[in-house]
């Protein structure tokens, strides 16, 4: 991959990855060739579970809204009142006790009709004095303890069947988090305990009918009390009543669970349970139902013996589609397949994985996990403590994250969207650049196919400034941009005029576009260099009206040299910030060095980074970044072929905006592609672009520590919403009657306050979704605010978002 996306490099596998499927050799290898090792298993599984390949092809991924993590998701049940809902219960709970109670209470006096009638037809009538329930045999007493056990058994079942004591225990005991839950099962226990065994505490009070009836029940059993004269056949008998009355409790609180420290059910490091409907997927039964039974049969293999992995099973799957499309397309595929297996189609890089993973991956729908919708009352309801997630959809319509230092911008946001972006380029369906500093923490150099290091004499690729183009008007179009599109003293359009007067007679004399340094000198106006190019141009009699044109170009550049409108020493004091000895043998035209082109991304899938000077050269630095951005948005709209996503991903895009690329921003999302930028604070740009800029991007994201200049933007974009208030005024209460009067007057004199009644009005407000006070102060650490809008145009409205889970 060290040609891909150097000039006179044109490597037909990127287009292959794109497009259409690659045919079998011919005549056919009498031998299969050995497939390329499986490759080693990044430092994350693909469902951040440790489950197998096939496990998380089979995960659920439901529909859901704009930036919600699919994988595993789960719908939240309607909200409800939880105080209303535990008022209800808690009044269901006491009623059914208390009528419990009664019955247990007339059950004790023997006055329910027909109440004795089970027992005298269960027992011998030997047993109990002819004509009453007196007992006359000790077996009858036995009996008759039984019997209690079992009306107190039935008596607690009716109860809490009718008294929705299981619904209330849920809410009140098993709902409630660990070791909360826990704490409060074993007070219960405990409680129950002491009424079940008051005589082991000293305590002179009636136990419950539990363990009696099960100690009677074992005499009338074994015929006599000769098990009891046993210790250890007793004790034990004894441990086995308090561990069935322990039980319920144990289950309820969970003790198992928090005495073991692990996750509760549904806890995000729990794989989700596979659905039944997209097993088939791990069986390819697409290629099955057009037929290609052996080609499924072979991936389905390999997938079993853990010889593909995620972005395997993404790639087979994106050519498969391509290859529909075309009428020989499925037999090729298919005996692509069979020959290569998983390995197929592999990136030009060779790398079917990228060296570590730090972020959470579902490659099946393009999705990276950035956190945790926050459980607060300004997110909706039904996403509170869902997973937050970015993809190609919503990163089409460019983003906008800002936030100071340390905020977590580059670490939450910029390099899982960058890991995620690369993971999809080696599936062929997307191309990234990464623009940052030096040193910025974006991943190894072996998880990018071309690292671009200004400066540094050990960078192997080079810049091409000209973005690989032939047209003297578009390459000085994109340059004026980069070198004085931020200054407002400067008309960006006569500058990109100035610069093709020159760029075009020097492409047409020497084949080429200059480099900087002879670039530097045209525009100062040196007398040799211009001279010697007009003699060029009126030295060959051949291509006389190309010539001619070009002459013209360049004599009007003369006339134009020395005016007080002349843009030439402004490009030219701009462009000697890269005519430094630093950048000795950079920057090259010609065919000598490796300069890498923006035009690449537009062909092939790449993964670029493009680490700039920062330290001593930051006014360079941000020449580079905006001169790359200016290159993307404009190569990106001229391309034929926008099947794959590209990406600018600028990790500080500080006066790297200008008029034109702002407007140009706007227009990426219906081609494919998008920018991510990223700001300590929104006064690094323009006052008169920030209004446009927050207008373009359709993502916007606030850190936590955001001034209120910066929220006050962030609540303009944002806008308002209607809410429900409530108004409550005290009104004072005066009274006619002398005894009410007095009552009053007392009441004042103990509580100090007057009568008053309260009048509640309810009514909805205009308010904004978020204030700029509430963005500056009430965003805690390691969280943000983020809104988001797909290429088709679904909205989510501004979100908190906790960056840490």
């Amino acid at each position: 991959m060290d040609t891909d996306g150097t000039q006179g490099a044109h490597d037909p596998i990127g287009r292959r990855l794109r497009g259409s499927v690659p045919r079998a050799a011919q005549p056919p290898r009498p031998a299969q060739p050995p497939r390329p090792a499986t490759p080693p298993m990044p430092r994350q599984a693909p469902d951040a579970g440790g489950g197998s390949v096939t496990e998380w092809l089979s995960a659920r991924r439901p529909k859901a809204g704009p930036g919600v993590w699919r994988y595993g998701y789960v719908p939240r049940p309607p909200e409800q009142n939880t105080a209303a809902v535990g008022r209800r219960l808690l009044a269901w709970m006491a009623g059914s006790f208390l009528v419990g109670v009664f019955l247990w209470g007339l059950w004790r006096e023997g006055t329910l009709p027909y109440q004795w009638v089970p027992l005298k037809v269960l027992t011998p009538d030997r047993w109990w004095w002819t004509g009453t329930t007196t007992p006359k045999e000790q077996e009858a007493v036995d009996a008759l303890v039984v019997y209690q056990g079992v009306a107190f058994g039935a008596i607690v079942f009716l109860v809490g069947r009718f008294g929705a004591w299981a619904e209330g225990i849920r809410h009140f005991v098993t709902d409630r988090p660990q070791p909360a839950r826990a704490v409060t099962a074993s007070v219960a226990a405990v409680g129950v305990l002491i009424f079940v065994w008051p005589d082991a505490l000293g305590l002179d009070w009636r136990p419950l009918p539990i363990a009696d009836p099960v100690l009677s029940l074992v005499v009338l059993v074994t015929g006599g009390s000769g098990f009891f004269k046993v210790p250890v056949l007793a004790y034990t008998l004894y441990a086995l009543i308090t561990l069935a009355v322990l039980w319920p409790f144990a289950r309820v609180g969970g003790w198992l669970d928090a005495w073991s420290g692990r996750p509760r059910k549904g806890s995000r490091k729990a794989p989700p349970r596979p659905s039944a409907s997209p097993l088939v997927r791990a069986q390819w039964a697409e290629l099955r139902a057009a037929g290609q039974d052996r080609a499924a049969d072979v991936l389905t293999a390999e997938v079993a013996g853990g010889r593909m992995n995620d972005v395997d099973c993404v790639r087979v799957a994106h050519v498969w589609r391509d290859a529909t499309a075309r009428p020989d397309g499925s037999v090729t595929f298919a005996d692509t397949v069979v020959r290569q297996g998983g390995a197929a189609w592999t990136h030009p890089s060779g790398q079917r994985d990228l060296p570590a993973r730090a972020a959470e991956h579902d490659l099946l729908v393009g999705q990276v996990r950035i956190g945790r919708y926050a459980r607060d009352e300004r997110n909706p309801y039904a996403l509170r403590g869902a997973g937050a997630a970015l993809d190609p959809g919503v990163l089409g319509t460019s983003m906008l994250a800002v936030g100071p230092s340390g905020a977590g911008k580059t670490v939450g946001v910029v390099r899982p969207v960058v890991e995620s972006l690369a993971l999809q380029a080696l599936t062929g369906q997307c191309s990234v650049i990464a623009v940052c500093a030096a040193g910025t923490p974006l991943g190894p150099d072996d998880a990018y196919d071309v690292v671009v290091k200004p400066g540094d004499p050990a960078s192997v690729h080079d810049l091409d400034l000209y973005a690989g183009s032939t047209d003297p008007d578009e390459a000085a179009g994109f340059l004026a941009e980069g070198l004085v599109g931020d200054l407002e003293t400067v008309d960006t359009r006569r500058a990109a005029t100035a610069l093709a007067q020159l760029l075009g007679p020097y492409r047409t004399v020497h084949g080429r576009f200059p480099a900087v340094p002879v670039l530097r000198e045209l525009l100062e106006g040196a007398p040799g260099a211009l001279a010697d190019l007009r003699t060029r141009l009126t030295g060959d009699p051949e291509d006389d009206a190309r010539r001619s044109a070009m002459r013209r170009e360049l004599e009007a550049r003369l006339r134009q040299s020395g005016t007080v409108s002349d843009p030439g020493p402004s490009l030219a004091d701009r462009l000697g910030l890269l005519d430094r000895p630093v950048f000795a043998g950079f920057f090259d035209a010609g065919d000598a060095g490796r300069p890498f082109s923006v035009r690449a991304v537009t062909h092939h899938p790449l993964r670029v980074r493009v680490d700039l000077p920062e330290q001593g050269h930051e006014e360079a630095s941000r020449l580079l970044a905006r001169l790359l951005l200016a290159q993307f948005t404009s190569v990106v709209r001229s391309r034929p072929q926008r099947s794959h996503f590209a990406c600018l991903i600028l990790d500080d895009a500080s006066r790297t905006l200008t008029p034109e690329t702002v407007r140009a921003i706007q227009r990426l999302r219906s081609t494919n592609a998008g920018v991510v930028l990223g700001l300590r604070t929104i006064g690094d740009v323009s006052e008169s672009l920030q209004g446009p800029l927050y207008a373009a991007v359709g993502c916007r994201m606030a850190f936590s520590g955001v001034t209120t200049w910066d929220g006050r933007r962030f609540a303009e974009a944002w806008g308002t919403e209607w809410v429900e208030t409530e108004e409550v005024a005290q009104h004072a209460v005066f009274a006619n009657q002398p005894v009410t009067r007095a009552l009053h007057k007392m009441r004042k004199m103990v509580t100090g306050k007057a009568v008053t009644t309260d009048a509640v009005t309810v009514r909805k407000v205009e308010r904004e979704r978020w204030s700029a006070s509430e963005l500056a102060h009430a965003v805690p650490p390691g969280h943000a605010v983020l809104s988001l809008t797909t290429v088709r145009g679904e909205h989510a409205p501004p979100l908190l978002v906790d960056l840490r889970d």
